[in-house]
C-alpha cells in the first residue's frame, strides 16, 4: 500500500494563530477562560482545551461577568461585542485577519448602499459572524439556483462577498450567475477564499488522480474539511471524513492500493501522524509527501495580546 500525503495540509495561518492566542491567554490568566464557540471547528483541538479547564460557550449570558472571554477564529458580530461590553467581559479577539477582511468590505459596501450578497452556508459561524456586521443590507445564498429565486431590480447597487472556507469550484458557479443575472455586480479587489482552503483544494484535486481512495483529517463542522472530501467524490473516489485513526473502518482499504492523505485547515498534524503510523505498522505501508504549493503566511498575536506581553 502506498500512502501519498497532500502538502499543503493541516493548520492554516489563521488557525494556528488563535490557538497560539489561547494558549497565550491561558498562559497569562490561567485555564479559568472562556471561548466564544470552538476556537477552531476540530474535535481533537477543542478536547485539548477543555481538559485544561477551558469553557467553550454558545451564548455571552454563560459567561460570568468580568470573566475573560475569547472569540473564535470565525469572528462574531457585533451584538456579541457588545452583550460582552455590556456584562463587563474582558474580551480577546481572535478572528482569523481574512474574515475581518470579509467584516470590513461588508460594512464598507452597506454604508455606501449596496445590496450584499453573501455567499455561504446558513447557520456556520463565519456566516452569522459577517451577516451581523449589516444584517439590513445581506442576502444569503448557498447554490446557482438560489440566484434565480433573488428579485433585485436591475438599477439595484449589489455587490458579493463569500465564506472564506468554501469550495472554489462551488463558489465560482454561484459567482458566475450572479454575474449573469446581474452584470453590473461589484466584487471585493480580491477574492475572500482564503489562500489555505484554495491551496488544499488544488493539492487534493491534482493528487486525487493517483488514489483509490481519500481519507480527509477534519471534524464533521468543518466546511473545509468537508470541501476536501468533497473533492474526492466529485471525481468517483471513496472519500472519508475522519478526526482520527480510531475513525478509520478497515472495510475502506480492502483491494486499496494506493491511499491520499490530506487533513483541513484547522486539523493539527498529531492526527495525521497517528493515522500514518498505524497504517505503515498495520499495512507496511510507504509513505511519500506530494507538495503541491510552499506556504509561508503568518499571522501575529491579537493587540490585546502583543500589548500585555510588552
Amino acid at each position: 500500500m502506498k500512502v501519498i500525503l497532500a502538502n499543503p495540509r493541516g493548520f492554516c495561518a489563521g488557525v494556528n494563530m488563535a490557538i497560539e492566542c489561547l494558549e497565550e491567554v491561558i498562559r497569562i490568566f490561567g485555564s479559568e477562560i472562556y471561548v466564544y464557540h470552538e476556537i477552531v471547528h476540530n474535535k481533537y483541538v477543542v478536547n485539548k482545551f477543555t481538559s485544561l479547564g477551558v469553557t467553550f460557550v454558545d451564548a455571552v449570558s454563560e459567561v460570568p461577568e468580568n470573566s475573560i472571554l475569547v472569540f473564535s477564529a470565525h469572528g462574531v458580530s457585533p451584538q456579541i461585542r457588545q452583550e460582552a461590553r455590556d456584562r463587563n467581559i474582558r474580551t480577546i479577539d481572535a478572528t482569523c485577519p481574512l474574515v475581518t477582511k470579509v467584516h470590513t468590505e461588508a460594512i464598507k459596501y452597506a454604508q455606501s448602499g449596496y445590496n450584499i450578497i453573501l455567499i455561504g452556508h446558513e447557520g456556520h459561524d463565519e456566516v452569522i459572524g459577517t451577516m451581523g456586521e449589516a444584517p439590513e443590507s445581506i442576502t444569503l445564498i448557498e447554490t446557482p439556483e438560489e440566484v434565480t429565486d433573488l428579485s433585485f431590480p436591475e438599477d439595484a447597487k449589489l455587490a458579493y462577498l463569500t465564506q472564506t472556507t468554501l469550495s472554489v469550484d462551488e463558489a465560482g458557479r454561484v459567482i458566475q450567475s450572479l454575474k449573469q443575472k446581474y452584470p453590473h455586480i461589484e466584487s471585493p479587489p480580491k477574492e475572500d477564499i482564503c489562500y489555505a482552503t484554495t491551496n488544499r483544494q488544488q493539492a487534493v484535486t491534482e493528487l486525487v488522480p493517483q488514489a483509490d481512495l481519500v481519507l480527509v483529517l477534519g471534524s464533521q463542522n468543518s466546511s473545509n474539511s468537508k470541501r476536501l472530501m468533497e473533492i474526492g467524490k466529485t471525481v468517483g473516489k471513496p472519500s472519508y471524513l475522519i478526526d482520527g485513526v480510531q475513525e478509520l473502518n478497515p472495510e475502506w482499504l480492502v483491494g486499496c492500493e494506493s491511499i491520499l492523505i490530506t487533513a483541513g485547515a484547522s486539523a493539527p498534524e498529531v492526527v495525521v501522524d497517528e493515522l500514518v503510523t498505524h497504517l505503515e505498522e498495520k499495512y507496511q505501508a510507504e509513505v511519500e509527501t506530494a507538495t503541491i504549493r510552499n506556504e509561508s503566511v503568518r499571522f501575529p498575536l491579537p493587540r490585546e495580546l502583543r500589548v500585555l506581553e510588552t
